[in-house]
C-alpha cells in the first residue's frame, strides 16, 4: 500500500511501462497535484491548504521506506502531487498555470536558492521538501500573478 502512495496511486510507474525509464516521472505527480489543485477552485482557499498540508504529511509517510542512503527513486511522485499542490493553494485560472509551470521548473531544474539544499536533507525529509519548497516558489509566482490581474 505504501509504495503505490509513494507512486502517486500509480502513475509514478507509468513512464517506466511507457518508455523504459523514470524520466519524466514526477510530471505526472505533479500533474495528480494539478488535477487536485483544479478540482479545489470553486473552494474556499483553506481547502487547498488542508489538501497540501495532507499531501505533505502522506509523502514524508509513504516516501520513507523507498529512500534509503539519501536516494530520492524516480518512480516515488507523491512529494510532487505535494508540491503542485503547495503551489496552486487558492488559486485558479492563469495565475494556477504560471504557479504549477514554476513550480514543476523549480523542482526539475533546482536553481533557486534552497531547493537542491533541501533535496540532501535525510529521508523522507529531503525527498518532500525540495518539492514543497519549489511549491512555495510557484505559490509567490501564481499570487503574484493574480495580484497583477
Amino acid at each position: 500500500m505504501r509504495r503505490v502512495v509513494a507512486a502517486g496511486f500509480g502513475v509514478g510507474w507509468i513512464p517506466r511501462r511507457l518508455w523504459g525509464t523514470d524520466n519524466g516521472a514526477g510530471t505526472f505527480g505533479a500533474a495528480v497535484g494539478g488535477v487536485v489543485g483544479i478540482a479545489s477552485w470553486r473552494g474556499p482557499w483553506w481547502v487547498g491548504l488542508m489538501l497540501a498540508a495532507g499531501a505533505v504529511a502522506v509523502s514524508v509517510w509513504a516516501s520513507a521506506p523507498e529512500g534509503r542512503d539519501g536516494e530520492d527513486p524516480g518512480w516515488v511522485v507523491i512529494d510532487e502531487v505535494a508540491g503542485a499542490l503547495v503551489a496552486v493553494i487558492g488559486l485558479s485560472g492563469i495565475a494556477w498555470v504560471v504557479a504549477w509551470v514554476v513550480a514543476r521548473g523549480a523542482d526539475i531544474f533546482k536553481v533557486l536558492p534552497g531547493i537542491a539544499a533541501a533535496e540532501r536533507l535525510p529521508a523522507p525529509w529531503g525527498i518532500t521538501a525540495d518539492d514543497v519548497l519549489a511549491g512555495l516558489y510557484g505559490l509567490a509566482a501564481g499570487w503574484l500573478v493574480a495580484a497583477l490581474l
